[in-house]
């Protein structure tokens, strides 16, 4: 679904490290930033009013001809989020990239034929310190390994047609060997013989280690493009990660989660989970919504939505605004 403010969001039906289609429809609410796709925006059949619905990662059967839409639940179809690349890939662990150039062209054609939906967007499958084929402990050693990945995460993306303005690092433990990799945590907490190994040298990285890692992929993708950042992630695997100090702190950043959250837009999120009500002496503007960063201000926004699914939280900029994505 797409917010009318022009704040980004998405949604991407993932669960226990896997990517899971919304109610097996693979549907997908984003709310995208006007502004920052500079596009006009239709809003006929789309619920809540001033949403779109998409697809993420594997091709799901959207029906046409063009303008296409959404199957089953009907509606435009909004918009399209893949991977554009895989840490395991970059180290040749030969693991899935997770595309479809079926949707995208289809989330494309929408966007720039018809006005309808935010077009396609990437997220780039992250690898940990402990996947790094130079670690040595270091905050260097993991800021540089961040680098490279994002290196690559913009070369992949430059070869595709992307319409969205946010590449999203998705940082998440799968759990175990899959597909997408050999690490069962993706190196975020534990140390591995070699990049493809399943096997475990070490436990333990530093939370400012694996925020080293995030801060120079981040740092890499704003220097060289015009990008934003976002973080694919949940509130226990990001603290179980970066622990709940200032390595956890994400401001000015784009929050994209698949933990089930209501379908209500009345309450607005507080970093990756639901807000707590609370008394405020402050009114919200109408259509709009309170964001709260992790250790950041609160500030007043366009809406901001959760449902059932996977929700987006636009970052927490002075002067701007706090665009808000929300899943079905």
């Amino acid at each position: 679904m797409v917010g009318q403010d022009g704040s980004a969001a998405l949604r991407a039906g993932r669960r226990s490290g896997r990517r899971a289609a919304v109610a097996a429809l693979g549907a997908i609410l984003i709310t995208a930033a006007a502004a920052a796709l500079g596009a006009p925006w239709a809003w006929a059949g789309d619920r809540p009013a001033g949403f779109w619905y998409g697809t993420d990662s594997r091709t799901v059967t959207v029906h046409g001809p063009a303008p296409y839409r959404m199957p089953v639940i009907g509606g435009s179809y909004g918009g399209y989020i893949g991977m554009t690349g895989n840490w395991a890939n970059l180290e040749s662990c030969h693991k899935i990239v997770v595309w479809s150039a079926a949707n995208a062209a289809q989330a494309n054609t929408n966007r720039a034929t018809y006005h309808l939906g935010v077009g396609t967007g990437v997220y780039w499958f992250m690898g940990g310190p402990g996947v790094d084929p130079h670690y040595n402990g270091t905050t260097a050693e993991a800021y540089a390994w961040g680098q490279v990945q994002a290196g690559r995460a913009l070369a992949d993306a430059a070869k595709l047609r992307v319409t969205y303005p946010v590449i999203w690092a998705d940082i998440e433990i799968p759990g175990g060997p899959s597909n997408y990799t050999p690490a069962f945590d993706n190196g975020w907490n534990h140390v591995f013989t070699a990049p493809c190994s399943t096997v475990v040298k070490s436990s333990g990285i530093a939370a400012s280690v694996d925020r080293a890692d995030f801060n120079g992929f981040a740092a890499y993708v704003t220097a060289h493009s015009s990008y934003k950042i976002g973080v694919y992630s949940a509130p226990d695997i990001w603290a179980s990660i970066f622990g709940t100090g200032s390595a956890a702190s994400i401001p000015n950043t784009y929050e994209w989660t698949y933990e089930p959250f209501t379908s209500s837009l009345a309450r607005p999120p507080v970093g990756w989970c639901l807000a707590r009500p609370r008394p405020s002496g402050r009114s919200v503007p109408r259509g709009g919504a309170r964001a709260r960063r992790p250790g950041g201000a609160v500030r007043s926004g366009p809406p901001i939505g959760r449902q059932l699914a996977d929700h987006v939280v636009g970052p927490d900029r002075p002067g701007g605004h706090d665009p808000g994505v929300q899943a079905a």
